[in-house]
């Protein structure tokens, strides 16, 4: 017997084998079925899927499609999240706890006269980011470790305490201390938390410049914080009061992130998480001299705004950095969350906190 011959005998035997087994079974199992549509139904559908199951990985083209698409959808929902994570609504009542205070106890701050709370919007697509306010404990395991930056103006260092808050508890003998050299005029400021081995650096960094200037430090010593809060604007409306040369200064500093990212992208550099601290609304009635009044106008800081998104900064006009809405929170949170129309209460900054920390857990691919 010729070998072309016994190859035409194991495939016919192959071909008869496959008709008896599994073609003549399958047959008489749909005659059975036809009798009963939903077992029909039920039969054709796992059919179908367990033959599409055994046959994609004989088709890359199709396993890579599966694959992509789930990347996709995964992107999709990480995308969606971080655009809703400043969605904050706040409710702002009397404190009923002070109907009957008694006047020589001096309580002339809204600060205590308004109960503030807040929480993110609710709408199924927020449910579905499944946004929570962390813990002492929760944020501690997410910071462990870790090297945090906060660069900028007052505002800056109001986020600063309210992330130590969080981190020592606001009650930690540590914190009169911390608030002390926090304050200090126009100073930097250091600390080790050695429970979780995290170091956070405060930068006095009122205008952009200043920024630049820090991110350059960073590329210089090759050395990057895993974490960097930025945030800069009031003092150059105030002293500068040019929004073009506002946005010029923005575009200088986006070069120099830009131009920082592509060297953090090896294995052995993690790239940081980098965010932009936004300005406050300004309420003019209540600024407390005339020149804040006249140079920081609405006008004036509708036009720094501009500049902002025209310089193309934030994640959201396909920048770099992921935006901490402090511009939408005091709008929401209002009048009686400030006491001079420009530095609002920690509340604020509490909530930003917060923010900075989902996105975190979003960009991350972790949970609670």
């Amino acid at each position: 017997m010729t070998l072309m011959t016994m190859l035409g005998a194991v495939q016919l035997g192959a071909a008869a084998a496959c008709v008896v087994v599994v073609l003549i079974p399958m047959v008489m199992a749909g005659w059975h079925l036809s009798r009963n549509r939903i077992l029909l139904y039920c039969g054709v559908l796992f059919i179908t899927l367990a033959v599409c199951l055994h046959l994609t990985p004989y088709f890359p083209s199709v396993s890579d499609f599966v694959t992509s698409v789930s990347s996709v959808v995964v992107f999709d929902h990480r995308s969606t999240c971080i655009n809703l994570v400043n969605d904050i609504a706040w409710e702002v009542k009397p404190n009923v706890s002070l109907h009957h205070f008694n006047p020589t106890h001096n309580v002339s701050s809204s600060l205590n006269l308004y109960e503030k709370r807040w929480d993110w919007s609710k709408s199924p697509k927020h449910d579905a980011c499944d946004f929570q306010k962390l813990s002492k404990s929760d944020a501690s395991d997410l910071l462990n470790g870790s090297w945090v930056v906060v660069a900028g103006d007052s505002q800056a260092r109001f986020f600063t305490l309210s992330l130590l808050n969080l981190i020592l508890g606001p009650q930690a003998k540590r914190m009169g201390s911390v608030r002390a050299d926090l304050f200090k005029r126009h100073s930097d400021y250091s600390i080790l938390v050695h429970e979780i081995g995290m170091k956070l650096d405060f930068v006095w960094a009122p205008y952009v410049v200043n920024l630049t200037n820090s991110m350059m430090g960073f590329k210089t010593k090759k050395s990057y914080p895993d974490v960097m809060v930025m945030g800069a604007g009031l003092w150059h409306m105030l002293h500068v009061n040019n929004a073009s040369n506002y946005d010029f200064a923005l575009r200088m500093l986006k070069s120099s992130v830009v131009s920082l990212l592509p060297l953090t992208a090896s294995a052995s550099i993690k790239s940081p998480h980098l965010f932009w601290l936004g300005m406050p609304m300004l309420i003019n009635g209540m600024l407390n001299t005339q020149e804040k009044r006249e140079k920081m106008s609405d006008r004036i800081w509708h036009a720094y705004d501009r500049a902002l998104g025209d310089s193309r900064l934030l994640r959201q006009t396909g920048g770099p950095l992921v935006l901490l809405d402090i511009q939408s929170m005091t709008w929401n949170c209002g009048p009686r969350c400030t006491s001079d129309g420009m530095h609002y209460y920690l509340v604020i900054y509490e909530a930003a906190v917060q923010v900075m920390l989902n996105a975190l857990l979003i960009e991350s691919h972790q949970s609670l």
